[in-house]
């Protein structure tokens, strides 16, 4: 049962996503002023659309930008370059009560020993979070360990042939490696979504998963892309089968990542898109399934990743008004590593559980994630603004201008 006494009421003032002294106590004067130039240049979409092509070419003719990345864009939105390295940015999240998710951001593979050496990076990340409290969540891409054309097969329903068979029973077993090691840490571990033409399979993998090793406890998480008008009936259907069948559901809620590729998609072969119609129908449908999950908390487990303060307010007032711990082990907020951190550490202060997703991985490797990062930030209303604002008003109040 969650322990009551802990519940504190954040509507008597506790909880202040304004508070810029709370949200940038962990950060350096010139990590503030590296960031407000890195987001003023994120804030020119003309920056971003041409940056991935000008850096991809530069890097590829040999242009000496690495270390210009590393010391900019990938210092602020990365933890590292291996696990190591990431060790200075775990800590620091951890002196303002934010716990880390290692996030191993190498995709776009497609060759079986690189999908090996994924797998057993991504048991590493499980083994350093072993019995480290700054670590209480793991990840993992299912295209980092499977070939996505195999996916997009088997989501299609196509035969497959018998050495993609064997493909297949590989990259299985990658993943119940992964799952079993997790298991065995005593270390949750999320899947994460990926497109639409992929996620059946990813789908029923991580339930398979769940039943395995959510008898006792979550530690395998599925991710509910809200911005599909299909997945609350999903989380609904699944808590069903998890209630049946007697494991605890992981939940990951996100909004989405793919918006304007699954449109194009649709589009191009003709099909109607799964995204919804408009944000208003992802924001009700992202706040209904945090309700749903909420009111079954004794048979679900919920990480609620999103950057929008008036889900993280709503979550927050759900847990007081249904008398819930704000430290109870089957909640908790999730943003990204250098974005939101209003919410992330103002959270936290107010003792909710609160995750960030620290990304490592060379260089290079990194690039696509970093990249996709800035666009989708970009395609956020207000979300570039809102984030230069708050550092601005931090740099003033150090008086840093």
């Amino acid at each position: 049962m969650p322990n009551k006494e802990k519940v504190v009421d954040p509507g008597k003032g506790t909880l202040s996503f304004d508070n810029t002294e709370i949200a940038f106590r962990h950060s350096s004067n010139t990590d503030l002023k590296r960031a407000y130039w890195l987001f003023r240049m994120i804030n020119i979409n003309f920056f971003v659309r041409i940056g991935p092509p000008i850096t991809n070419f530069a890097m590829k003719i040999g242009l000496p930008i690495r270390g210009i990345i590393k010391a900019t864009i990938f210092k602020h939105f990365c933890g590292g370059e291996a696990i190591a390295e990431c060790d200075r940015t775990i800590y620091n999240l951890y002196e303002g009560k934010v716990g880390t998710i290692l996030d191993y951001s190498v995709e776009g593979e497609e060759e079986d020993a690189i999908f090996d050496q994924t797998r057993d990076e991504i048991k590493l990340t499980i083994e350093r979070a072993k019995g480290d409290n700054a670590i209480p969540i793991t990840v993992f891409k299912p295209t980092g360990v499977i070939r996505f054309g195999l996916l997009e097969k088997l989501d299609a329903n196509q035969p497959l042939t018998p050495a993609e068979e064997t493909e297949w029973a590989h990259a299985q077993a990658r993943v119940l490696a992964i799952c079993t090691k997790a298991y065995e840490s005593g270390v949750p571990v999320m899947i994460d979504a990926e497109e639409t033409w992929i996620q059946d399979t990813i789908d029923q993998l991580a339930l398979n998963m769940m039943r395995r090793f959510n008898k006792e406890r979550a530690i395998v998480y599925n991710t509910y892309q809200l911005y599909r008008h299909d997945k609350l009936q999903s989380l609904k259907d699944d808590h069903a089968i998890a209630i049946k069948e007697g494991f605890t559901l992981g939940a990951k809620l996100v909004r989405g990542a793919y918006m304007e590729k699954e449109r194009k998609r649709a589009v191009d072969m003709g099909y109607t898109c799964l995204i919804q119609p408009d944000k208003q129908s992802t924001d009700h449908d992202y706040d209904a399934a945090v309700a749903f999950c909420i009111e079954h908390i004794g048979t679900l487990a919920l990480l609620a990743g999103t950057h929008n303060e008036k889900s993280c307010r709503s979550l927050a007032d759900l847990l007081v008004s249904k008398k819930i711990a704000f430290d109870h082990p089957n909640v908790y907020f999730s943003q990204l590593l250098g974005m939101s951190d209003n919410l992330s550490f103002n959270l936290a202060d107010a003792g909710y559980n609160v995750v960030k997703y620290v990304p490592y991985g060379p260089v290079k490797a990194v690039l696509p994630y970093l990249f996709r990062r800035a666009q989708e930030n970009t395609a956020i209303a207000g979300q570039m603004s809102r984030e230069l604002s708050l550092i601005l008003k931090e740099i003033k109040r150090r008086k840093l201008l």
